[in-house]
């Protein structure tokens, strides 16, 4: 649920999704998307309740590795190496009526 959620919040600020669940050997990214002229890929981290932290702060310094890893697999595939690209997070935290949904663009760097 959390990730349709980020797909239909993503799609409402103009991304265009590119993949959903793309699966390399080192995991699987959640959604590849293009903002105008850069790939984008999100980390979807979804929350029912507020015992550990935010959605966001689930995104760890590991968990970032190993994200840049699935992107250059992806990129590499594609012959997309040069391409503009971002790392976004969508936190959708399910607690109280509606779901809030925060997109953060940018919300790393590969390092």
């Amino acid at each position: 649920m959390g990730e349709d959620l980020a797909c239909a919040e993503l799609q409402r600020r103009g991304y265009a999704i590119l993949a959903r669940r793309y699966r390399t050997r080192h995991g699987e990214i959640d959604i590849v998307a293009r903002d105008g002229g850069t790939i984008v890929f999100v980390e979807v981290k979804a929350r029912a309740g507020g015992e550990f932290g935010g959605a966001a702060a689930a995104v760890t310094g590991w968990k970032q590795q190993r994200i840049v890893r699935m992107a250059t697999d992806y990129l590499a595939r594609r012959r997309l190496l040069e391409a503009a690209c971002r790392f976004d997070v969508v936190s959708v935290d399910l607690l109280g009526a509606a779901p809030r949904i925060e997109v953060y663009c940018g919300a790393f760097t590969a390092s």
